[in-house]
């Protein structure tokens, strides 16, 4: 089964399971490090991806790409209505704002492991902004 499709995958350990992409031991040590940033962080499949919840609440989401992974931060699954005075400090200046409440990070390869460390750190920040 291709855990890309996602169609008959709801569990994040079924999901790696059927992974076929390079990237894949990698992307289960990020999940791990992610699950790690904060106690409240739960996880389940949802846009055909692992996401991640804090508070009930959809915050963090993997999306995976041929050569890469998009480690995609939001607040949920729509636009708040308290959007446009959100803030958070990026002093990594890794993420791209695709939105004033959505940010994206992208990791190629070996980032992925290098790079665990800051991303642990953005997630735990995240999910308390």
């Amino acid at each position: 089964m291709d855990a890309r499709r996602g169609a008959a995958v709801s569990d994040v350990d079924d999901y790696l399971d059927a992974l076929d992409h390079p990237l894949r031991e990698a992307v289960a040590r990020l999940r791990g490090a992610v699950l790690g940033a904060d106690p409240g962080i739960t996880e389940h499949i949802k846009w055909r991806s692992p996401s991640f919840c804090h508070g009930g609440v959809d915050r963090v989401t993997f999306r995976l790409r041929p050569r890469h992974l998009d480690l995609v931060l939001h607040r949920g699954a729509k636009v708040r209505a308290d959007a446009a005075s959100f803030v958070f400090d990026d002093p990594t200046g890794l993420l791209r704002w695709p939105g004033p409440d959505r940010a994206v990070l992208t990791l190629e390869g070996a980032e992925i492991d290098a790079r665990t460390p800051v991303v642990v750190d953005l997630v735990r920040r995240w999910v308390r902004a």
